[in-house]
């Protein structure tokens, strides 16, 4: 068995679409049967984007399974032959048997073209919206520019009767004008039904002078699909392409009027995990936000979410069903902080030296990085809240005269590290670690007595730190020299991709 995807092209004037229905042909139908003919055995095709009645593609996405020896890369070329003209596959290859078209992270392009003279065209009416009126193509640019961001697109689609969250993010919105021919190009993570199609109605609304450009952020808020235009006809649509993603985006960040957020994706890969900092959201929209991005971190892989709301720390209740998701209390970060007595002068050793203390202390270079990286990534693998270093972040703590970096040595192995941060009137420990096998002997007081006597040189009065509730090991210590609980920094929430069954 394998899978099998294919970009297809095709003229959907003949077609009611793309999704099997019992009115009419399919493009879907249409591959099946001829699919089924060529390597003899039931196929099923799944596609990526179920375009409507009379819309086109140049760059649409299909899979489907076969046991067929046929080498992938050459279906294309056997398929074409017995295909109609209006319909052609671009490429073909094989792909993992658990890849499937419409569960990967990708960017949609879609355009929407115009041909705007008092005329039409007999030869370009099957592939575009003719409007005779003329269309202001700078309004509309300037209108399409208030839908790039991540909005909840509710009065940009058509109710199909069933609950749908219509958030989506768009990337890009164009008009240009060439000649006699305006052309919408709308680049995004997604699509509602309809959505483009009307956005392309509302638009040349714009550009006929009956809306303002400034009217779209108005329709945005409204939610309401009355708000908007009409829906324009299908023949002017195009999905132009689908550019799948190589590689996990570290950061995913939403943010409009109504909500702020980020979801860091750094540890998905290595550890499964995903952390999301809420940093404000309307009452309204929290629930949804919250159900929406946890479900795009389990669909990226994390197997643990763990959730911070910076507005309102018990907004989140445990137990309760957010869309698929559960949550329940995971810890507090916590502030903790020992004054420093400026009397004990100037007693301490030098950092580098390191002569009465076990490990030596050895400040990093740009030629370090991979090795500090290795060794603070090992030591906090399962610490809670910890994220994972990458060089170049490293490198960017570097040239911040701020931050200085130490690898801690015994017998010149990497033992352990330290990170301070230089702050008006304290000394920060952003992290510190010691390597497992060398724990036990004393080495994190070591750095916490030596990062004292640095900070009495620096003239500081203080230092600080934060840990999380449930690193009672680490509190234990702090407490023991001299550090002081402060009070609760944020509190995190967490979920374990227990999902009810759909």
């Amino acid at each position: 068995m394998k899978r099998v995807k294919m970009v297809l092209a095709y003229d959907g004037t003949n077609y009611c679409g793309w999704q099997l229905q019992s009115n009419g042909i399919t493009i879907e139908e249409v591959l099946n049967q001829r699919l089924t003919e060529l390597l003899k055995e039931p196929v099923a095709v799944i596609g990526a984007s179920r375009t409507d009645s009379g819309v086109h593609a140049e760059g649409n996405v299909a899979v489907f399974d076969t046991e067929n020896r046929m080498p992938a890369d050459k279906i294309c070329f056997a398929l074409n032959q017995r295909l109609p003209e209006d319909i052609r596959v671009l490429s073909s290859q094989e792909v993992p048997l658990d890849w499937h078209p419409r569960k990967q992270n990708c960017v949609k392009t879609y355009e929407y073209r115009i041909l705007n003279r008092k005329i039409d065209m007999p030869t370009l009416r099957l592939y575009s919206h003719f409007c005779y009126f003329p269309l202001n193509e700078h309004h509309m640019r300037k209108a399409a520019s208030y839908l790039v961001g991540e909005h909840d697109f509710k009065s940009f689609c058509t109710t199909r009767g069933q609950a749908e969250d219509t958030v989506r993010t768009i990337y890009r919105a164009d008009v240009v004008k060439e000649h006699d021919m305006i052309t919408i190009t709308v680049k995004g993570s997604g699509f509602l039904y309809n959505m483009v199609r009307i956005i392309a109605g509302t638009l040349m609304k714009v550009g006929m002078g009956v809306y303002p450009p400034e009217h779209v952020k108005e329709i945005l808020a409204a939610r309401n699909r009355k708000a908007a235009g009409p829906t324009a006809p299908a023949r002017g649509l195009t999905l132009i392409n689908m550019e799948y993603e190589t590689e996990l985006k570290k950061k995913i960040i939403g943010k409009n009027k109504d909500w702020e957020y980020q979801l860091i994706q750094t540890e998905i890969l290595q550890k499964g995990k995903a952390y999301l900092f809420i940093n404000r959201c309307r009452e309204d929209d929290f629930e949804g936000l919250l159900a929406r991005v946890t479900h795009q971190a389990v669909r990226n892989g994390a197997r643990q979410v763990y959730v911070c709301d910076k507005e309102d720390d018990k907004r989140i209740v445990p137990g309760k069903d957010y869309g698929y998701y559960r949550f329940s209390y995971g810890y507090d970060m916590l502030a903790m902080r020992k004054k420093i007595s400026l009397s004990k002068g100037d007693t301490g050793e030098d950092m580098s030296e390191g002569q009465a203390f076990q490990g030596v202390w050895e400040k990093v270079s740009i030629w370090q990085t991979s090795s500090f990286c290795s060794i603070y990534n090992q030591v906090f693998y399962a610490v809670p809240n910890s994220a994972t270093l990458t060089e170049k972040e490293a490198r960017e703590y570097l040239v911040n005269s701020r931050w200085q970096l130490f690898l801690i040595k015994i017998r010149d192995k990497d033992v352990g590290f330290v990170i301070l941060v230089d702050k008006e009137g304290e000394l920060e420990i952003d992290s510190l670690g010691v390597l497992k096998e060398y724990r036990g002997r004393g080495l994190a007081r070591e750095i916490l007595e030596r990062t004292e006597m640095a900070a009495v040189k620096m003239g500081k009065e203080s230092l600080s730190l934060t840990v999380a509730s449930i690193n009672t090991a680490a509190i234990s210590l702090y407490r023991k020299t001299g550090f002081e609980n402060e009070g609760m920094i944020s509190r995190w929430y967490v979920t374990k991709d227990e999902r009810a069954e759909t």
